[in-house]
C-alpha cells in the first residue's frame, strides 16, 4: 500500500454526489438510510457524474491502473473505505473512495473495525447489519487509509527475504500495531503467493533499472537517456517496494552501494 494523491473532482461532479447523498441522508432513520443507499447505489453509480469518479480514481492509482490496496490486480471497482452498509452517510462522499480490485475488495466487503470513541485503545470488529437496524458507534477507523494517510507510517515490507508486510511497530498494544495488522489480516496482504511473488519481481526489476542508471552514468550517458530510466522507475509496479528499498538501503549492501553513487535516487 502507498499513499494515494490528493485530487479533486469538478465543481459539477462534486454537487451531483452531493445531491445524491442528500436522498440517502433524507431517508429517515438509520435503518432507512442504509436500505436507500444500498438501493440507490447501483444505479446513480451508472450515471454520468461517476464517469468522472472513476477516471479520476484511475489518475490517483499506483501504476497502470493498479488496486489502491495491493498495488497489483486491476482496479475496476469503486470501494468504500468506510462501508456503506454501516455508515450510508459516505455512500456519495468522494474522500470515502478508491479504485480497488475484486480480490482485495470482495474479502474487505463490509469487513470493518473502529476504535470506539467511548474505548479508543479498544479495537472493535463491527457486525454486518443484517436488517440495518443498528448504528455502530462512533469511533475511528482501524484500516488504514491511503486517501488520507501513508501506510508506510505503518507497515514494513521485507525486501530481504519473505516480501510480506509486517507491523512497523514491534508493541502488539498499540494502536500503530493493531491498526497495521488488522489492515495487512483483512486486505490478506501477505496470503496471496502471486502478490509476493510480483513484490519480489517488482524488486529485481526496481535493482536493474538503477543498476543500468549507475552504469549509463558511468558512461557518460546524455542527461535525457537518464531522465528516461528514471522515469520508467517512477513508472513501475509495486512502489511501495520501491520506497521500502529507499527506506532500508542502509540494511543492504547491494543497495546502499547503489544509492551511494545515486544519491539522487533517494528523491525519485
Amino acid at each position: 500500500m502507498i499513499q494515494l494523491p490528493d485530487k479533486s473532482l469538478s465543481d459539477a461532479t462534486l454537487a451531483a454526489l452531493a445531491g445524491y447523498q442528500q436522498e440517502v441522508d433524507g431517508a429517515g432513520g438509520y435503518a432507512e438510510r442504509v436500505d436507500k443507499a444500498k438501493a440507490i447505489w447501483p444505479s446513480r453509480r451508472q450515471n454520468q457524474p461517476f464517469d468522472e469518479v472513476k477516471s479520476v480514481l484511475t489518475e490517483m492509482c499506483s501504476g497502470a491502473r493498479r488496486c489502491g490496496y495491493c498495488e497489483d490486480s486491476m482496479a475496476d471497482e469503486i470501494e468504500h473505505i468506510w462501508p456503506k452498509d454501516f455508515y450510508p452517510e459516505g455512500t456519495f462522499v468522494w474522500s470515502n473512495y478508491l479504485y480497488a480490485c475484486g480480490p482485495c475488495n470482495g474479502p474487505k466487503n463490509n469487513q470493518f473495525a473502529i476504535f470506539p470513541d467511548a474505548d479508543p485503545e479498544q479495537l472493535k470488529k463491527l457486525v454486518h447489519p443484517e436488517t440495518g437496524s443498528v448504528q455502530p458507534p462512533l469511533g475511528t477507523s482501524v484500516l488504514i487509509d491511503p486517501r488520507v494517510e501513508d501506510p508506510i507510517d505503518y507497515l514494513w515490507l521485507d525486501v530481504i527475504d519473505t516480501f510480506a508486510f509486517t507491523p512497523l511497530e514491534d508493541d502488539e498494544s498499540t494502536i500503530s500495531w493493531k491498526r497495521a495488522n488488522y489492515t495487512i489480516d483483512v486486505l490478506n496482504l501477505n496470503s496471496r503467493d502471486a502478490l509476493i511473488e510480483a513484490r519480489r519481481n517488482a524488486y529485481g526489476s526496481y535493482r536493474s533499472r538503477l543498476y543500468e542508471y549507475v552504469n549509463r552514468m558511468a558512461d557518460g550517458a546524455a542527461p535525457e537517456q537518464l531522465q528516461g530510466i528514471e522515469a520508467e522507475i517512477k513508472r513501475e509496479g509495486h512502489p511501495t517496494v520501491w520506497r521500502e528499498m529507499k527506506r532500508q538501503q542502509a540494511l543492504i549492501p547491494e543497495l546502499r552501494e547503489l544509492f551511494e553513487q545515486t544519491p539522487q535516487a533517494l528523491n525519485w
